[in-house]
């Protein structure tokens, strides 16, 4: 709980200000929503501001999820888009973010749309970001379109704490067996090779192997580890910030099993979720097609959308029709399509086809780490039984030659 400082005005205009305890500011929003209150300003009581706990210059989705859902509040509650602004400019210390807010305070100030600001920051917000703002100035329905924003980010943060938690322990077990073995291998083993090498019986040639590896990784490790974790970066790099290899492990990812089947999913559950965004806000079909296919992140779905959009809707088939043409979604995903187009109310079908994946895909994950786990213990175990196996046949060579 922190202590915040409010001002506001009742319906007669009086202003009234006090202080309040709660968790954040947008307690104090929604109290004051309830009393019939219009704020003007809320600011924390405590050395530290509410908002001083994030550190850092970048943009995360916690922080777009809070900015969408205050300003929707701050709509609601009658506070106009500017003042509201003004307030979060005045509360968050976030270098990144008060220079942002304070570039859209600027733009407003200077009578362009909100959305434009926004734009000019493509890394941190999504073009469907930036339409359905330009859509909802467009319609005058700001306030919802905020709410939908925030529900959405909402939902994207969820599901990425889902995926990453569902990945740690795998993660982990692997770091921790990898760095296990190597220590064995670099340390361990090559003073129980030397012990063997060093007699005058000479190992079978499986144990040689085995020992020399030891040996080898022992003599030369100064030069080996930095070479591992440089290989080790240098993978990384390629496959997560080139455009070559971002192309290859997509095409890896899609072949493997179980891990391909989840990445369609969540493409498909992105498609579903910011298609139907898009409709309700009100963009028209082949706008808000063209703007989905870039936020879909698979190269594949984009060139799906394109031409569902580009050499179907457009050239007059309907909806549905087009969707039937690819082969890349599911019959029953290209049939609601299909029915819900002719019922006229394809974004809530949509929205449904959304949480529906939401489920899919944490299933398939939980379905994936189970599998994982004895899959990793057993590679894991054959290494080791290796390097085991690679000792104990020289020492009953040994005790039957006694």
């Amino acid at each position: 709980m922190a202590k915040f400082h409010y001002i506001a005005s009742d319906p007669g205009g009086k202003v009234i200000e006090g202080e309040m305890e709660a968790n954040s500011s947008a307690a104090i929003l929604g109290w004051m929503s309830q009393q019939g209150l219009r704020p003007v300003s809320i600011k924390s009581k405590d050395k530290r501001n509410i908002f001083s706990k994030q550190v850092g210059e970048s943009i995360t989705i916690e922080d777009k999820v809070f900015i969408t859902r205050y300003l929707a509040l701050m709509l609601k509650v009658g506070t106009d888009l500017f003042k509201a602004i003004d307030i979060l400019v005045a509360d968050f210390d976030k270098p990144a973010m008060k220079s942002l807010l304070l570039e859209v305070k600027d733009t407003l100030g200077k009578g362009q749309p909100l959305h434009t600001a926004f734009a000019n920051h493509p890394k941190q917000f999504s073009p469907v970001f930036v339409s359905l703002l330009r859509a909802g100035e467009d319609s005058g329905n700001l306030e919802n379109v905020f709410q939908r924003l925030s529900s959405d980010l909402e939902k994207e943060k969820e599901l990425r704490s889902k995926v990453k938690g569902a990945l740690i322990y795998p993660i982990i077990l692997v770091g921790l067996s990898l760095t296990v073995l190597f220590l064995m291998l670099s340390l361990v083993l090559p003073k129980i090779a030397e012990s063997f090498m060093s007699g005058n019986m000479e190992p079978p040639t499986f144990s040689r192997v085995v020992f020399g590896v030891g040996l080898f990784l022992n003599k030369y490790m100064i030069f080996v580890l930095p070479v591992l974790i440089g290989s080790g970066f240098g993978l990384w790099y390629f496959f997560s910030k080139t455009v070559v290899g971002k192309g290859i492990g997509r095409r890896i990812v899609r072949r493997l099993p179980l891990v391909g089947e989840i990445a369609q999913k969540l493409a498909i559950q992105r498609f579903a979720s910011t298609l139907s965004s898009l409709m309700k806000s009100g963009l028209p079909i082949l706008d808000s097609l063209e703007i989905t296919a870039d936020a879909v992140g698979s190269s594949e779905l984009k060139g799906v959308l394109l031409r569902v959009s580009r050499e179907g809707i457009m050239k007059g088939l309907t909806v549905g029709e087009a969707f039937k043409r690819e082969t890349y979604f599911p019959r029953v995903v290209v049939n609601l399509i299909a029915v819900s187009e002719k019922a006229g109310h394809m974004e809530d079908v949509l929205q449904t086809l959304s949480e529906f994946y939401e489920s899919e895909i944490d299933s398939s994950i939980k379905i994936l780490v189970s599998f994982l786990e004895p899959v990793l213990l057993l590679f894991i175990g054959l290494i080791v039984g290796m390097i085991a196996l690679a000792i104990i046949i020289p020492v009953y060579q040994l005790v039957g030659s006694i």
